[in-house]
C-alpha cells in the first residue's frame, strides 16, 4: 500500500467516541432473544423480504445456482444487515476502525480490519467518500468487515470491482452466499426447526454438544411444532435459547453456517427465522417468557463467579454464557432438583445470591 494512501485517507479519520460505546452494548448480547426477535423477524421486516426476494429473483437465482446457498437465508441476511440495503450505515468506516484499534478491547483485530480498509481504497474498488457502513467497521448490504471482504468479495456483475457499496446489491448478496458457501452451506437443508419435546425429556440433551442422528430424536418422540415428521438430515442438536419454558429448537449444520456470521444464538435464530418467514413458513409458536429480561454484563459476571465459588467450571468470569457457563448452570439446577435447562435466568442469578 503506497504512503499516500495512508497518509491521505488517514488525514481525514478521527476518533468516535459513540463507537466505544456502541461497542459494549452489541443488542444480539444484551437483550433477550424475544425482544431482538420482535425487531429483527417483524412483519414489515418479513413483508419487505419477500418483495425483495421477488423483485431480484433472476439474480438470487443465478447466485443459488452458482453458491448452492438458499436463496432466502442470503436475502435473511440482507434484511437484518442492511434493511435490504435501504441503510448500510453512514459511518465513516477508517474512522470506526482506528477508534477500535486504539481502544484496545480488540486492538490487534481492528489493526488489521484497518489495514485491509487502507488496501481496499488503494485498489480502487470504492472511494474515499464512499466507504462507509456500521460503527464497528462492517461494510455493505451485508456488512462484511474487510477480511471477509478481502478473502469472500466477488465481482459477480462483472464490471472489474468487488463493489458490496454501492445501490446494485449483486456483488454483496453473491459474496454473501460465496461466504456461506465457504463455511459449508447445504442446500436444502434446515438451519433448524422448532420442536416439541414429549412429557419427561431429558434435558441434559439439550445442549449443541448433544449431537444425534435425526432417526433417535424421532424415536425420542421430538415433532415439528409445525406439523408433520421431522425431516431427514445429519446429525443434530436440541437448543433452549430461554429455557425449558421457551420454544425448541432442533439445529443442523447450517445453524454453526450462519454462526459464522455472528456467534449469538439470537442472531442466527433471527437469520434462520427470517428465512423461513420469508419462504412462507409460520411464525414460532411457543410462547417466549417475557416475565424475564436479559442479564447485564455485570449481573452474568456475578452468575458465573457464584458458580465458580461452588466448584463449577464456567470458563471463565467473563460475562460471556457460552457452553461452559450453561453447562455449570445445568450442574447446578441438577443438584437441586430443577429442570437442567441452563438457562442464566433472572431466578437463576437470584437463588444462586
Amino acid at each position: 500500500m503506497p504512503a499516500a494512501t495512508y497518509d491521505g485517507a488517514m488525514r481525514t479519520a478521527s476518533y468516535l467516541p459513540m463507537v466505544v460505546e456502541r461497542d459494549r452494548k452489541q443488542s444480539e448480547f444484551t437483550k433477550a432473544i424475544w425482544d431482538y426477535l420482535d425487531i429483527a423477524v417483524s412483519d414489515d421486516r418479513v413483508a419487505l423480504g419477500a418483495k425483495a426476494l421477488t423483485k431480484n429473483a433472476d439474480l438470487l437465482a443465478r447466485i443459488e445456482a452458482q453458491y448452492g446457498v438458499d436463496r432466502e437465508v442470503v436475502v435473511a441476511i440482507w434484511g437484518l444487515e442492511s434493511a435490504y440495503g435501504t441503510y448500510r450505515g453512514d459511518t465513516d468506516t477508517l474512522s470506526a476502525l482506528a477508534t477500535l484499534a486504539y481502544d484496545g478491547r480488540r486492538a490487534a483485530f481492528f489493526e488489521v480490519q484497518l489495514v485491509l480498509a487502507l488496501e481496499i481504497l488503494s485498489d480502487g474498488h470504492v472511494e474515499r467518500g464512499a466507504l462507509q457502513g456500521s460503527w464497528a467497521g462492517a461494510m455493505g448490504h451485508t456488512q462484511f468487515m474487510p477480511s471477509s471482504w478481502a478473502e469472500f468479495a466477488v465481482d459477480f456483475n462483472g464490471d472489474g470491482r468487488r463493489d458490496i457499496w454501492s445501490d446494485d446489491p449483486a456483488d454483496a448478496l453473491a459474496s454473501t452466499a460465496n461466504y456461506l458457501a465457504h463455511w459449508g452451506w447445504t442446500k436444502g437443508q434446515p438451519w433448524g426447526l422448532e420442536v416439541r419435546l414429549p412429557e419427561g425429556f431429558d434435558y441434559d440433551q439439550t445442549t449443541e454438544r448433544v449431537k444425534k442422528p435425526v432417526a433417535a430424536w424421532r424415536s425420542l418422540g421430538l415433532v415439528p411444532m409445525a406439523g408433520g415428521p421431522l425431516p431427514d438430515g445429519p446429525e443434530a442438536s436440541i437448543l433452549l435459547p430461554a429455557g425449558h419454558t421457551g420454544p425448541a429448537f432442533l439445529i443442523f449444520p447450517n445453524f454453526q453456517v450462519i454462526e459464522k456470521y455472528n456467534l449469538a444464538d439470537a442472531y442466527v435464530i433471527g437469520i434462520g427465522h427470517l428465512g423461513d418467514r420469508i419462504a412462507g413458513g409460520p411464525p414460532i409458536a411457543a410462547g417466549w417468557p417475557r416475565q424475564w429480561r436479559a442479564l447485564t454484563l455485570e449481573e452474568r459476571k456475578e452468575l458465573q463467579a457464584l458458580l465458580v465459588a461452588q466448584g463449577l467450571d464456567t470458563g471463565g468470569v467473563d460475562g460471556r454464557v457460552g457452553p461452559r457457563t450453561i453447562a455449570a448452570v445445568k450442574a447446578w439446577q441438577k443438584d437441586r432438583g430443577l429442570v437442567p435447562d441452563g438457562y442464566p435466568s433472572p431466578d437463576v442469578l437470584e437463588a444462586l445470591r
